[in-house]
């Protein structure tokens, strides 16, 4: 009966092969030097992890307990002179260009010690991925080349991401809910720019940040067609910090309020307005949702290794127990049961770091930076010293047409099943990878019992850091119904997803 079908037909149903094997795809259209740019950023990640983040965990930890307002600038200050702050931006923005496939490796290494720190140095590209995916080449250029020169002078310049309100959470990362949810961020368009009022809340390195990307809303009516992306600065009128959340895990990285009261924000700060994403293929409503995708895509994979961080931390804080620990007279990492726990703790840490790896060929093929990972672009990019193209690339970014035509190329080029692909990856390995972290967590409680955990200052701080992890359960259902919308509606012509 099969013998007369096309291999393509068969490969084209569901599971598709290049929905399920991304990597099969990529493998023979990766440049050569993404491997070894992977191993140099894990070893630089390695390294930093004994000379600061493992000596400094735990007091930073006691810090913050002690005083929650305390903003950790000394270890914000050490992490910008080792260069984490502008390793992953490209080269025609005058950062270091490493491929954004190294940076996931990366957070699982940090995050493997303490998910404080981590979150601290991986946040950042929260915020500037937020700021890349309106593809305003003029204001990118600007506020990357102040964190590069943040770093040259040893003052940070740091990136939040302004998306969280107090009645829009999960909600704002969908454009189908975005209806439904409470936005208040509101955008009036006035003469030369907007005046925003609203407030924004649970950001991440808010406190920390020189810019923060925020997104606002013209009609608060009607948010999924009237969204708009700024680039504010600390110093602007009407902008100030609010609170510091008072956090139970991952501590080291603060989670702020952001107030803006009758803040005028200027056109040339704007980043994508709606009237500009009419002008693209996919209309107000459709390009929003884009911008979503692009940054989720980006960066629910880096949850994920954050996720995959928390259970090898976890599992290596269990084996150290069982090293050191006798139980019978002999060791207990030398009893059966003891070692078929510490197996599935491994498994569940590889099993992790296996989502958002793929997640990384994804975004490779498909995502924002798909660009950058064009072997000639990628191969012009290490060959010319950031010196040189320091030269001419702020004049070319600064030009309408450069913006013009990198929408162009990324926006209108990627189609509807390339975003679909690289947004449900990252959604299934934003789950995925955190229930993997909480679940190696909750193991390594029931391994050590409460003397283990009495006596282990570090068991005790993942206990707390993977507690935090749970808010992203919140998020996870969203996560799933994403992944449910991306990967099995497409197959299932009767699925609604969204309607409740």
């Amino acid at each position: 009966m099969f013998e007369g079908m096309k291999s393509s037909s068969l490969l084209d149903r569901d599971p598709r092969l290049v929905d399920i094997m991304c990597s099969l795809d990529n493998a023979g259209k990766m440049p050569t030097g993404v491997a070894s740019e992977i191993r140099e950023a894990v070893a630089l990640a390695r390294r930093f992890n004994e000379a600061v983040a493992r000596p400094y965990a735990l007091e930073l930890d006691r810090k913050m307990s002690e005083d929650p307002t305390y903003i950790p600038w000394d270890l914000v200050k050490e992490i910008n002179r080792w260069g984490f702050y502008t390793a992953w931006i490209p080269k025609i923005f005058g950062g270091k260009g490493w491929n954004l496939g190294s940076i996931t490796p990366v957070v699982e290494e940090l995050c493997s010690v303490c998910a404080g720190i981590g979150n601290l140095i991986g946040v950042q590209y929260f915020g500037l991925s937020i700021l890349f995916a309106g593809w305003n080449m003029r204001i990118t250029d600007k506020v990357c080349r102040e964190v590069v020169e943040g770093e040259r002078s040893g003052e940070p310049c740091l990136v939040a991401g302004l998306v969280t309100e107090p009645g829009a959470g999960t909600d704002a990362e969908e454009v189908e809910l975005l209806s439904k949810a409470k936005v208040r961020c509101h955008a009036r368009r006035v003469e030369g720019g907007y005046v925003v009022n609203g407030t924004k809340v649970f950001i991440s390195n808010g406190h920390v940040s020189t810019w923060h990307m925020l997104i606002a809303y013209e009609d608060l009516e009607r948010p999924e067609e009237t969204m708009i992306l700024f680039a504010v600065k600390n110093g602007t009128k009407g902008f100030s910090f609010g609170r510091m959340e008072k956090k139970m895990g991952q501590k080291g990285c603060p989670a702020s309020e952001m107030i803006f009261q009758d803040c005028f924000i200027p056109d040339e700060d704007v980043c994508i307005s709606a009237s500009q994403m009419k002008g693209l293929k996919r209309g107000a409503k459709g390009t929003g949702m884009q911008l979503i995708d692009f940054v989720v895509s980006l960066t629910r994979p880096g949850v994920g290794a954050m996720g995959a961080g928390v259970a090898r931390g976890a599992y290596e804080t269990a084996l150290r127990f069982a090293r050191e620990t006798l139980v019978d007279g002999k060791p207990l990492v030398n009893h059966e049961w003891a070692q078929c726990l510490l197996a599935e703790m491994y498994a569940n840490a590889a099993l992790a770091r296996l989502t958002y790896m793929e997640c990384n060929h994804v975004n490779g093929l498909y995502g924002m930076a798909s660009l950058l990972n064009m072997k000639p672009m990628y191969y012009y990019m290490r060959a010319v010293p950031t010196a040189v193209l320091d030269r001419f690339m702020p004049a070319v970014n600064a030009a309408d047409a450069t913006t013009r035509i990198f929408r162009k190329l990324v926006m209108d080029g990627q189609t509807e099943e390339e975003a679909r692909r690289a947004s449900g990856w990252a959604s299934l390995s934003k789950f995925a990878a955190t229930d993997l972290g909480i679940k190696n967590c909750q193991l390594a409680v029931e391994f050590m019992g409460r003397a283990g955990i009495r006596h282990d200052g570090w068991a005790e701080k993942f206990l707390r850091d993977s507690k935090l992890l749970q808010i992203y359960e919140g998020t996870n259902q969203l996560n799933r119904l994403n992944l449910f919308k991306c990967m099995i509606a497409p197959w299932v012509p009767e699925a609604q997803v969204f309607e409740e």
